[in-house]
This record gives structure tokens, C-alpha cells and sequence, in this order.
């Protein structure tokens, strides 16, 4: 039997925020794989190592954790006024699936450093000392997103001082903003799809919850810890390793993503892994993060735990924290109750490994609430850069 050699694909290994994930430009995949299809998805999920029926991703560059089973696709813009166009990709573990319906907002941190050292944005635009402005396409949920990077020497600047809760050691900080992030994006909605800032969300065989649903950053819904038992001070160990909160999760996640309009039935959200995320919310409580870190309830403004891919987050997504400011910018949402109501401009919210600052300011302008933009700080770095290999087949 004869079989083919192996693919060498150029690609970079990368850390985005509390993530990680392959690196590709668009013009260095094989050219089936440069469009969207079979053949991309593929080949995508070989160089991850899915599916592993064994959840390990061992013949693979995945991590075997929601974290680090991704894959960027990023290529000069042919919009107006913008550098890169990105596409990200979030490969399931155990299943032959590439989800292309959402961002990261973790490896976004990572998006303009790569964009300016492989090329796609113009020499001129690169300062020898500062920061480089890096406008961003993401073109999945149809929004601007710009990268503030550090430059040395007219080089990225990725070492630093900058510390982010969710990784170990300290980087040099890149400031992301997400401009708009509630407008109207693909699935066609408004920042609150329902018309409401909290609903009576009807679950089966959990009971009728209050919740906040919410289209900004990435589409998320929000209860109340205290409603499914929860007190918001949960590590990973407390959901991940009960099988049962797991499937609760997935049942609240997939009658929401209905009431928002995601999918037609519940039946659909097995096949929209990635969004939307579900999330549970509390008043501040100290808490001993899985570092070891004691976090004191007067640090921090609320207590935010978010599932991704079905399993609780290690820290929190990037998305979801756009999401988590929006709405504690918005009077009356339940993130808002939490964090004690009344009108805000950021937010320090504890998660499983430490706490995140993030900042938003809502406007309601004809009794419709807008954001004009979210902030937050990431850090991001190469790990390794050069080829993938993957099976010729």
C-alpha cells in the first residue's frame, strides 16, 4: 500500500491571552484549503489532532481543553481602513467539527503582533519606538476590533511586566479594543436579542431561570448563581467533574440560544459548539483562585464563571468579558445587579484564576441600549513558529 507523505505547512504556535492556537496565513494553506469547506476543516482538524475519542489531541498541537484547541486564519484586509482579516476557528476535542460561528477574544491579543511580523501591515505604519494601531476584520461576526502593540526597535515588543490571572508568567501588555460590539453582526440581533434586559428563561428539568441574554463580544447568557445552586466562587474541578451540572449547562445553553434566535430548536446547538456561552453571576465573595491566590470580596466588583465547548473556563474568554462589561454597563441586567446596580464603566470581576478588568460604556438612545466600544488588556507571544507537518490524505 502506498501512502502519501506528509504536508509542510507554514505556521506559527501561539499564546493569545489565557489561550493558545495555530497560526496560519491565508495564502500558506494548500489551495483547497484557502476557502472555506471540507478541505479546510480537515485539514484543520489533523493539525489539531481531532477528533480524539481519547480527548488527549496526542497526534495533534491541540491541548485537550477548549483553551487550546483553536486555529487562526489571518490574511491582508481588502476592507477600507483596516490591516488583517481574521478567522478564527474553534476545533472540537471529540468530534470531527470546526466551529466557525464566534471570536476569541484571547487569541485576538495575538492577532496583531502575528500580523506585523509575517507582513500584512504596511512597513510604513510600523513606528521604530511605541505602538503599532493594528485594525483588525473579524469576519465572522462582522466587526473592527484594533490592537494596540508595543514596538522596540521596530520589532514586536513581547516580553514585559504585564501580568493577566490565567498565566503563569508576565508579557508585554496589548491593549484591545472591540469597537461596537452589540451592533447588529450576523445572526442579525440586537444587543438583546429578546427585547429584554432579563428574561424567564424556561429549561426543562431545571426550572424557570432569570436570565440576561446578550449579543456583545460573543453571544452570552447570564444567570444568577444562587438559582442553580452555585455561590460564583466555583473552581473548574466543582462543574467539569460532575456530569450532571455539565448536562444542565448544555440544556440552559441550548434553550437560550433558541430564545435568542441562534437556532431553530434545541436539537440545533450540538452543532454550535462555540456559541452561545452560558454564564453564571454573584456579588462579590473571596475566594481562593486555582493558583492559590486569595481573591478578597473587596477587590473585586462581582464573581463571573463562564462554560466554553461544555466545560467550566480555566480563567475567562475574551468574548465573554466584552460581554460581562456590556452588560454590567447596562442598569438592570442581572451582571449589573450583581456587580450593585447603577451606571458603571468597567468592571474587576473575579473568575477561577484570578480577576479581569474590563471597561464599557452603554448609551440608551431611543430606548434602545448601544456600546460604542469595550477595553480590556491581554498579553500575547510566539511559542514556536516554522511547519506543520500533517498527513498528505
Amino acid at each position: 500500500m502506498v501512502y502519501l507523505p506528509q504536508l509542510r505547512i507554514p505556521a506559527t504556535y501561539m499564546r493569545g491571552g489565557t489561550s493558545k492556537g495555530v497560526f496560519f496565513r491565508l495564502d500558506d494553506l494548500p489551495p483547497a484549503a484557502q476557502v472555506p469547506g471540507e478541505a479546510r476543516d480537515k485539514l484543520l482538524l489533523r493539525v489539531i489532532g481531532s477528533p480524539d475519542p481519547y480527548g488527549k489531541q496526542i497526534d495533534g498541537m491541540g491541548g485537550a481543553t477548549s483553551s487550546t484547541s483553536k486555529v487562526v486564519i489571518l490574511s491582508r484586509s481588502t476592507r477600507p481602513d483596516h490591516d488583517v482579516d481574521y478567522l478564527f476557528g474553534q476545533v472540537s476535542i471529540d468530534r470531527a467539527f470546526v466551529d466557525w460561528s464566534g471570536n476569541c477574544g484571547n487569541l485576538t491579543a495575538a492577532v496583531g503582533s502575528f500580523a506585523i511580523t509575517n507582513g500584512l501591515v504596511d512597513a510604513g505604519r510600523i513606528p521604530r519606538q511605541g505602538h503599532c494601531t493594528v485594525r483588525i476584520w473579524q469576519a465572522q461576526i462582522g466587526k473592527t476590533i484594533v490592537a494596540h502593540v508595543p514596538i522596540t526597535d521596530g520589532a514586536v515588543q513581547e516580553t514585559g511586566d504585564f501580568e493577566l490571572d490565567g498565566v503563569t508568567f508576565p508579557a508585554a501588555e496589548v491593549q484591545i479594543e472591540f469597537l461596537d460590539p452589540a451592533d447588529e453582526g450576523d445572526d442579525g440581533g440586537a444587543m438583546f436579542p429578546t427585547g429584554n434586559l432579563v428574561d424567564d428563561l424556561d429549561v426543562p428539568g431545571v426550572g424557570t431561570l432569570k436570565a440576561t441574554m446578550i449579543n456583545a463580544g460573543i453571544p452570552t447568557i447570564f444567570v444568577n448563581a444562587q438559582d442553580i445552586g452555585y455561590t460564583g466562587t466555583e473552581l473548574q474541578g466543582a462543574i467539569n467533574e460532575d456530569a450532571k451540572a455539565l448536562a444542565m449547562f448544555e440544556t440552559i445553553r441550548a434553550h437560550g440560544a433558541v430564545r435568542m434566535g441562534l437556532i431553530a430548536n434545541v436539537a440545533d446547538a450540538a452543532n454550535r459548539q462555540h456559541t452561545p456561552k452560558v454564564a453564571f453571576v454573584a456579588k462579590p465573595a473571596s475566594y481562593v483562585s486555582s493558583a492559590g491566590k486569595t481573591v478578597a470580596a473587596d477587590d473585586i466588583d462581582l464573581l463571573v464563571r463562564a462554560l466554553s465547548m461544555g466545560k467550566l473556563h480555566h480563567a475567562m474568554m475574551g468574548t465573554a468579558a466584552v460581554a460581562i462589561g456590556t452588560a454590567a454597563a447596562v442598569p438592570g441586567t442581572l451582571v449589573n445587579q450583581a456587580a450593585g446596580g447603577g451606571e458603571r464603566h468597567a468592571v474587576r470581576f473575579g473568575h477561577p484564576s484570578g480577576t479581569l478588568r474590563v471597561g464599557a460604556e452603554a448609551t440608551n438612545v431611543g430606548g434602545q441600549w448601544t456600546v460604542k466600544r469595550a477595553i480590556m488588556s491581554r498579553s500575547a507571544r510566539v511559542l514556536m513558529e516554522g511547519w506543520i507537518r500533517v498527513p498528505g490524505d
